[in-house]
């Protein structure tokens, strides 16, 4: 009972136009950004290594490589402040966190590209 009304409650702040993407895929994150009484759009553009939660509270994080250092973001999928997420590459992987890129550089950081269901195999 509690949960319906939280989830009642919930409905009217969650987005309804979400993209779907999955762990592994490379996507263009549009966050808005207040410096002083100005506001702007960054594009934040990484590899989605973890999805958690539910309704509100669920968060995506995405890794990118900047200067040879690993830098992480956590996003509320449902924050007014993320603008747009944009899927531009989906990876292959068989794990539900992908924590182990943290230790890899390099090439080794790419996922293999997963084909799209229509393809045929051999």
């Amino acid at each position: 009972m509690k949960t319906q009304i939280l989830d009642a409650v919930e409905s009217k702040t969650l987005k309804k136009n979400i993209p779907h993407f999955e762990i592994g895929d490379t996507v263009d994150v549009r966050c808005r950004i207040r410096e002083g009484d100005k506001e702007r759009i960054q594009v934040f553009t990484g590899t989605v290594i973890a999805r958690r939660g539910r309704g509100i509270n669920e968060t995506f994080t995405v890794r990118r490589i900047i200067a040879n250092e690993g830098v992480e973001r956590i996003f509320p999928l449902h924050s007014p402040n993320v603008v747009d997420i944009k899927p531009t590459r989906s990876g292959k992987t068989r794990r539900a966190k992908l924590y182990f890129l943290r230790k890899r550089t390099g090439k080794a950081v790419k996922l293999a590209h997963r084909h799209s269901e229509h393809t045929v195999s051999k």
